[in-house]
């Protein structure tokens, strides 16, 4: 059997329960769409509200309305940019009502959707348009001179498609309308008959080593788990969702776009998190639930709001994942808010969500597993899904024993795109290899409950954001006054995680200070991947077969970083 055979068959057992794919009712995204904005009883239910508090803008798309914009733009796509079922269409965007049109018009049309964060450096956007091998990009008519001139060394990339707050236009000439409040500019596409196994999402992941990898997640990989996170939490027709994470991540999309049009409930899209008007939000719109990272449960206890003044009787909690949650912090919220936390795990290559804390847990169960061992438990698998702690081997462990959390199942990705080294590292066992450290224990009635004990990976969660240290060690690198540089995570109750640095000084100088390093990386790295402290040493930290040791390191910095804890660092 030949390598590449094998890995494939590696990711489709992977991408299997028990050897059975799950079974969906729709043949493609397009029916699963049609049985939506079809339906009688939603013609005129409320899907997607938006609103913007810069602007003071808030619109409101039925399911009829939302229908006609995503098949308006389906037809631009199509007659006016010349985007067929197959190709590639990155956009370089934020939270915004266009954007979402952008992504289901995308998928009626069978055209893979490649978000890129608006905040990456020019280099790392780049790589991404090129080794995604686009046809198009998607930007803000802020963004559309940077994008233009990464255009011109891409001879694949054909269109920059403009957007801006009215509507989108290729090239600023030719113009449609994105908004219901316009009339129609274009005629409605008839979408393509397609494939739940066509392409929906590459999203691309810090790694830590190499560039990063495209995780490839298909039409039924968006369904299968809007489906399990559906019914975990028996969402439905009554429900809203509310969306305060960016929508490039798989978080924002899945849990808070894709799960409300599975579930005929509804989503509302907020342009920014901000929690002056968090909780007032919540009770104007009646949400239900809301989907969340840890970095914004501390922001929300340093606001300390009265709540006494809300009428909050429909709200149900917060879904909670995406970066280390402290025991503290979620005792802490649950206990100064009454709202529950709904803990769980996933990974983008796992489309969102693999486990949950169970719902029907009482109170004091489910603080027993959020507070009474060394890390809050991760959960339960969903449906669809089975989890399983494996030894270096690839052979199962024994309740309480330590290895790599596993995955298998339906939400399990296609693989990463153009990296058959990286797919036969991540699939060899027939699993998906988190790279997480973990454990889990059975309740009274038999159900695994999963713990992460730790990275085997070396990435930083900054807020439920995985950054690469590769990218901040060559920052530091590149300053001549630096011998050796590493960068390694400390716990911080605001992100989870914060990122700290070592640094060797080259030829012992005294020059190198921690100011004169933190400046230079101003100048080449976002504030969310810039080292917020710096750490001196002379010895270089590298195993004797040359590689860095940075969970050693990251170890016995801990002592040192510890006074940085409860510490927020502001971007000046």
């Amino acid at each position: 059997m030949s390598p590449l055979i094998a890995v494939a068959e590696h990711i489709a057992q992977a991408r299997q329960v028990d050897g059975v794919s799950p079974a969906l009712p729709w043949r493609s995204f397009t029916d699963f769409f049609k049985s939506r904005i079809y339906d009688r009883t939603l013609v005129n239910q409320p899907f997607l509200i938006y609103c913007d508090d810069d602007r003071r803008l808030r619109c409101t798309y039925s399911y009829a309305e939302f229908g006609t914009v995503v098949q308006r733009a389906a037809a631009f796509f199509h007659e006016q940019i010349g985007l067929r079922r197959g190709d590639r269409l990155a956009t370089i965007l934020f939270n915004h009502d266009v954007t979402v049109v952008l992504y289901f018009a995308a998928w009626i049309s069978g055209i893979t959707v490649v978000p890129i964060n608006v905040e990456e450096p020019p280099h790392k956007k780049r790589f991404i348009l090129e080794h995604s091998d686009v046809s198009a990009v998607c930007c803000w008519h802020s963004d559309v001179e940077e994008v233009s001139s990464l255009q011109r060394d891409l001879p694949a990339l054909r269109h920059v498609i403009v957007l801006n707050n009215e509507g989108f236009m290729e090239n600023k000439s030719h113009k449609a309308r994105s908004g219901k409040r316009r009339g129609p500019l274009l005629r409605t596409h008839s979408p393509h008959a397609g494939s739940l196994e066509d392409e929906a999402l590459i999203v691309y992941t810090s790694g830590t080593t190499g560039p990063p990898k495209g995780v490839v997640l298909t039409a039924e990989n968006l369904l299968i788990d809007a489906d399990a996170i559906a019914d975990w939490h028996h969402f439905g027709v009554n429900d809203r969702l509310m969306c305060v994470l960016p929508i490039h991540h798989v978080n924002g999309t899945v849990v808070t776009l894709m799960t409300p049009f599975y579930c005929k409930g509804s989503v509302v899209l907020n342009r920014k998190f901000k929690s002056g008007t968090f909780w007032r939000r919540l009770r104007e719109e009646q949400v239900t639930c809301v989907s969340v990272v840890p970095t914004l449960l501390e922001f929300l206890l340093d606001a300390n709001e009265d709540l006494t003044g809300y009428q909050l009787s429909r709200f149900g909690g917060f879904i909670c994942g995406a970066g280390p949650l402290l025991k503290e912090t979620a005792v802490r919220f649950e206990d100064r808010f009454g709202f529950p936390i709904r803990h769980g795990y996933g990974l983008s290559e796992t489309t969102c969500y693999s486990c949950f804390l169970p719902n029907d847990l009482s109170f004091d169960e489910h603080r027993h597993w959020l507070r009474d061992y060394e890390f809050p438990s991760i959960g339960v698998p969903l449906r669809h899904n089975t989890m399983i702690v494996l030894d270096d081997n690839g052979q199962p462990l024994p309740e309480m024993a330590r290895g790599e959390i596993c995955i298998r199942g339906g939400t399990v990705c296609a693989g990463y795109f153009k990296r058959d080294d990286a797919n036969d590292e991540a699939f060899k066992w027939g699993w998906f290899r988190s790279g997480d450290e973990g454990f889990y224990m059975r309740d009274k009635t038999g159900r695994p409950f999963f713990f992460i004990s730790g990275r085997l990976k070396e990435l930083i969660i900054r807020g439920g954001v995985n950054i690469s240290p590769l990218e901040i060690d060559d920052a530091l690198k590149s300053h001549p006054l630096v011998r050796f540089a590493m960068a390694v995570p400390f716990e911080n109750r605001y992100y989870g995680e914060e990122i700290a640095a070592y640094v060797v000084p080259r030829d012992g100088t005294s020059s190198a200070t921690e100011s004169v390093l933190l400046e230079h990386c101003s100048r080449l790295l976002p504030f969310a991947k810039r080292p917020k402290v710096i750490l001196f040493g002379q010895e270089v930290p590298y195993t004797s077969t040359g590689k860095p040791k940075r969970l050693e390191l990251k170890t016995r910095l801990a002592s040192a970083l510890a006074a940085y804890r409860d510490h927020q660092f502001l971007d000046e």
